[in-house]
């Protein structure tokens, strides 16, 4: 976990798209209730007042009336759809803070290993930092109360570290190989979060875009990355959006914007309420409406992942490539109560270009759609495209002809089967337990001098991670009562030694270290590699309508 991510320099606050749908999340604006329904709701409010008037006055024990009703409202929402839901006030705030550009705080990345709050790394720019606070630290006592050993939550950290800018935090740190604590006086201030993880050239010519969410900053974040990998000569792009679960729609739809030619839909939505149906289209030019583009999706890609795959698929500007999309396709409101709560409200539904809803079914049972990525898993769709029937009442046309399918996520041009064979149930319990951060913390503090003046790319091509290495975190995770399997060891050695090497990397430098790495065993991105003839065919055809032959089949 980490207090935020931090990149290599500051972005900039983006302009927002005057749109300003966003989302699965939309920027609104109160609105005058339909008068039809003002009766309704006023005798169903009047009868929920008398109950909870009745409770709090006559129940035979004392209850707590503002619990209640949040019971209650959760269970209200339950009714709607799986995407309309409900934030407490004591939530409300680190929920927002995810899609905020910044948010305030000391500005570190941490990890709770063995009940005890790690320094993962000091963020760039934030007050730990220039504290001189270091990767390794120890964090003993906040504020005079201990919090080594007491069951600290994820959440209790956020509660505890974060804080307005300008307020202090005092923290206690044990730092290897020194015999007393050393206390800090922390000033918070504005941490920067960052969207885009890995901006880097995997060769010549292609570059490779990371976004990891959508929030207020990606859009300038990738206009960034654009620039800088065009001057280092990027005439391909891969964006990859697996595993980005969404965010704001207004952040995906200015991406799509700097891609698409001028006038091209981009995504359409419609509500009840008219306000709400809009369409958004590409309305200047951008930043790389030439050179040809791959996006990486997977099961895990959802919501402005989803908007941003498809207006690229729709419009033919290049291929989509990995395993179908979660399938979210439904625009939710955020709306501020008055005790500091927020109702995030689903307003309308979006299309793609071509017309596609591509939200999942969903019934009043949202433990079922819940269970769609487990049932998706048992039915073997992760590992074979055939599994995946369409209804041909669904069926859809790109803007030159190519067939696509609503119903359920975005399915790719090039399907990728999960690849499993690697991976093992050791490996999962060492990554459980915390082995490899624990393990990459220590080498880095006794090791770091050796890779000074060494760049991110040398370290990638040059760089072994030995069997001496592995045998090490071996020992580490035995120590944190992980039993060594031998047959899954074996099994799983180069696929452990690829990932460690990822991790250090990610400590040593930054995100871009990770995935270079790491990609070489992504085999979604392995195979895009091979598709960009494929992907420049696509965008420079007229007509890509199928034969007759090809319809039936």
């Amino acid at each position: 976990m980490s207090e935020t991510k931090n990149s290599k320099s500051q972005i900039r606050l983006p302009i927002i798209l005057a749109l300003a749908i966003s989302a699965g999340i939309w920027i609104g604006a109160t609105f005058a209730e339909p008068k039809s329904n003002q009766n309704d709701l006023r005798a169903a409010l009047y009868k929920l007042q008398e109950i909870m008037t009745y409770i709090n006055r006559d129940y035979v024990d004392s209850v707590n009336t503002n619990d209640l009703v949040e019971y209650g409202i959760t269970k209200m929402l339950e009714n709607l759809d799986p995407h309309s839901s409900y934030i407490p006030a004591r939530d409300a705030s680190l929920a927002q803070s995810q899609l905020d550009g910044e948010f305030d705080g000391i500005g570190v990345e941490f990890g709770i290993i063995r009940d005890t709050i790690y320094v993962v790394a000091p963020l760039t720019g934030g007050p730990s930092e220039a504290l001189g606070i270091q990767s390794g630290d120890q964090i003993i006592n906040v504020d005079g109360k201990t919090v080594a050993g007491t069951g600290i939550t994820n959440r209790d950290v956020f509660d505890l570290l974060r804080g307005p800018k300008g307020s202090q935090v005092i923290v206690d740190i044990k730092r290897k190989n020194q015999p007393e604590l050393i206390t800090f006086d922390i000033t918070r201030d504005k941490i920067p979060q960052y969207s885009i993880n890995a901006s880097y050239m995997v060769n010549n010519e292609i570059g490779y875009i990371k976004i990891t969410r959508f929030a207020a900053t990606t859009f300038d974040e990738f206009k960034e990355s654009v620039a800088e990998l065009k001057e280092k000569g990027m005439k391909k792009l891969i964006i990859d959006l697996q595993g980005n679960p969404g965010g704001y729609m207004g952040a995906a739809i200015n991406i799509a914007d700097e891609i698409l030619a001028d006038r091209a839909l981009i995504v359409s939505q419609e509500g009840k309420v008219d306000q709400y149906s809009q369409k958004a289209f590409a309305f200047r030019p951008g930043t790389f409406e030439e050179g040809s583009v791959i996006v990486l999706v997977n099961e895990g890609s959802a919501s402005a992942s989803e908007i941003l795959a498809g207006a690229i698929q729709d419009n033919d500007r290049g291929l989509i490539v990995g395993r179908r999309s979660f399938g979210k396709g439904l625009v939710q409101m955020p709306i501020d109560l008055s005790d500091g709560a927020e109702l995030r409200l689903t307003i309308a539904r979006y299309y793609t270009p071509s017309g596609r809803s591509i939200q999942k079914p969903y019934e009043a049972n949202h433990e079922e759609y819940e269970r769609d990525f487990i049932e998706r898993y048992e039915h073997g769709e992760f590992f074979s495209a055939d599994s995946i029937k369409f209804n041909d009442s669904l069926k859809y046309h790109t803007s030159k002809g190519r067939i696509v399918y609503g119903g359920g996520g975005i399915m790719p041009d090039y399907f990728v089967p999960l690849d499993t064979a690697l991976s093992s149930a050791y490996v999962n319990r060492l990554f459980n337990s915390d082995t490899p951060r624990e393990y990459v913390l220590d080498y880095t503090e006794k090791n770091k001098d050796k890779f000074a003046g060494i760049s991110v790319e040398e370290y990638y091509k040059d760089f072994k991670f030995t069997d001496a290495m592995l045998q090490d975190v071996v020992k580490v995770g035995e120590k944190n009562k992980v039993k060594y399997d031998a047959a899954d060891f074996n099994k799983s050695k180069e696929y452990l030694r690829t990932l460690m090497k990822a991790h250090l990397g990610r400590q040593l430098y930054d995100d871009d270290a990770f995935y270079m790495v790491v990609n070489d065993i992504n085999e979604v991105y392995l195979q895009a590699l091979k598709l960009f003839d494929e992907a420049q065919r696509i965008a420079m055809a007229t007509d890509l309508s199928p034969t007759h032959e090809e319809e039936e089949e």
